[in-house]
């Protein structure tokens, strides 16, 4: 559909360029979306306020109302920056975000002295900091929008990205623990109050490393040595970067004491590949590699302890956590029981007891909302994180140019991998990890991640829909760089 099908003689659309009704159209979708989101996150915490405070107060929409004009702030940037974009991917993310403020807040209100409740200041405690952390985020994101204005411009500084991801990554593990460690995950760097987790940059760093060199070397990691049980797999000397990148994420296993960030690094890259090749075998040699080297880390560590003991240790309470229910087992088992309490529909927003739930405001949020809002409304949840993948793996697919469907794609898996491992986690699929629900819990490094991540996907998206020109060439924005190799269209590449 483009603007040349609009009636000339329309007065609202005299004079236009071609596109712009377009635009306009998305972009009024998209406001329309984003306000049905903020009624919702007000709707949710009058409740809150309602079961937790037996009332509800004047003030009860002022978070909400300072999330709106937050989101409508970057909504109105995106108008002009990327007009072109998604209109879903805003409003659901805005949803998550608002309702991971309005949970953490009603942590606040539960932790408070009764008599200081109704009285909470609105930046105040761990919801209030999150509502502060959401702006930084949101600024952020739209000035990566505003700084990048064709995506294609990130791969010349692939490399670049490729080393810094490997620093951000590897620095905690070189840390003392005394600065990197919490609750034995060497994931964070602190100084004083002050705090970040710098593998939530590097997801990103890498992720732009990884698109810009297997647009370089598809054709190679797409070659096959030999057909068994109908997958064709590649040759032996094909693996390196594979291998390579498997090392890397069982370094992070051992040093950093942490599976969901190795899983999350090494499932991103064989994600990218198998996008890049759409060879089977390399999904299948990727899991073949992550569960050995997993296996192998929990052997080691029950053998001879060491950097392996703490994987070991969360093994076991995976395996069997009602073996110590008050001492390792504890937190784990009481996500369950939480999750078990919730049942279908919940116990209402603020009815619950999430605050008696460890570390509830981070890796275990997910089981403190389900404790309130029920399977369904998990569920519900699950499905607002699925159509932000489905609408990044889109962005990709309408984009022309190989790097920006690598990076889009990879993107859009990561965000859905990130989300498996700790909803996995908490459910007893697999062992905990140190992961946080993304835009949900509580965190600045996470949140801003994760918002950069959108404004990446929102890019690629503008690119990719942006209406042919009466020329037969996509309308692109200008200052990107020249059609070169990671500007060529698609090709797969068959045996």
């Amino acid at each position: 559909m483009t603007a040349a099908a609009t009636p000339a003689s329309s007065p609202a659309t005299a004079g236009e360029r071609p596109g712009v009704r377009l635009a306009r159209s998305r972009r009024n979708a998209e406001l329309s979306l984003l306000l049905l989101a903020m009624a919702l996150v007000a709707a949710y915490g009058a409740m809150v306020e309602a079961n937790v405070l037996d009332t509800v107060t004047p003030n009860f929409w002022v978070p909400a109302a300072v999330l709106t004009a937050v989101f409508l702030g970057i909504h109105v940037a995106i108008r002009f920056l990327a007009p072109f974009a998604d209109p879903a991917l805003l409003p659901a993310v805005a949803l998550l975000n608002g309702l991971g403020v309005g949970f953490l807040r009603r942590l606040d209100l539960g932790n408070a002295a009764p008599e200081e409740r109704a009285d909470l200041a609105i930046f105040a405690g761990t919801g209030g900091r999150q509502l502060a952390w959401t702006l930084l985020s949101v600024l952020l994101a739209a000035g990566l929008l505003a700084l990048v204005r064709d995506h294609r411009s990130i791969s010349r500084y692939a490399y670049t990205l490729g080393l810094a991801g490997i620093v951000l990554v590897m620095l905690p593990a070189v840390l003392p623990a005394s600065i990197s460690e919490i609750n034995g995950a060497k994931l964070w760097i602190r100084i004083g109050s002050f705090s970040i987790q710098p593998g939530e940059f590097a997801k990103l760093a890498l992720l732009a490393f990884f698109a810009y060199y297997l647009v370089r070397k598809r054709e190679v990691l797409s070659l096959a040595s030999h057909r068994f049980l109908g997958i064709d797999f590649p040759r032996g000397r094909d693996l390196g970067p594979v291998v390579v990148v498997w090392v890397i994420s069982l370094l992070v296993l051992i040093f950093q004491k942490d599976l969901g960030t190795s899983l999350l690094y090494f499932g991103m890259f064989v994600a990218t590949v198998y996008i890049a090749t759409e060879r089977v075998s390399w999904l299948l040699i990727g899991l073949v590699l992550f569960f050995g080297g997993a296996y192998l880390a929990y052997v080691l560590g029950k053998s001879i302890g060491g950097p392996f003991l703490n994987f070991s240790v969360r093994a076991d309470i995976w395996l069997d956590p009602f073996a110590k229910p008050y001492d390792e087992g504890y937190q784990l088992v009481q996500g369950l029981l939480a999750l078990g309490t919730g049942g279908l529909f919940g116990a209402g927003p603020g009815g619950g007891q999430p605050t008696e739930l460890p570390e509830v405001q981070n890796d275990f949020i997910f089981a403190g909302i389900g404790e309130e809002i029920g399977l369904f409304g998990l569920s519900a949840l699950l499905v607002i994180y699925l159509l932000i993948v489905e609408r990044g793996l889109r962005a990709g697919l309408a984009v022309r140019d190989s790097f920006g469907k690598l990076l889009a794609g990879g993107l859009a898996f990561t965000l859905a991998l990130q989300v498996f491992v700790i909803v996995g986690g908490i459910s007893k699929l697999i062992p905990l990890t140190g992961q946080t629900t993304p835009f949900l819990s509580a965190g600045g490094s996470s949140l801003m991640a994760n918002w950069l991540l959108i404004a990446v996907l929102l890019r690629v998206s503008d690119a990719g829909r942006r209406p042919v020109t009466g020329g037969g060439k996509v309308n692109r924005p200008s200052g990107g760089p020249p059609e070169q190799l990671h500007g060529a269209p698609t090709e797969v590449i068959k045996p």
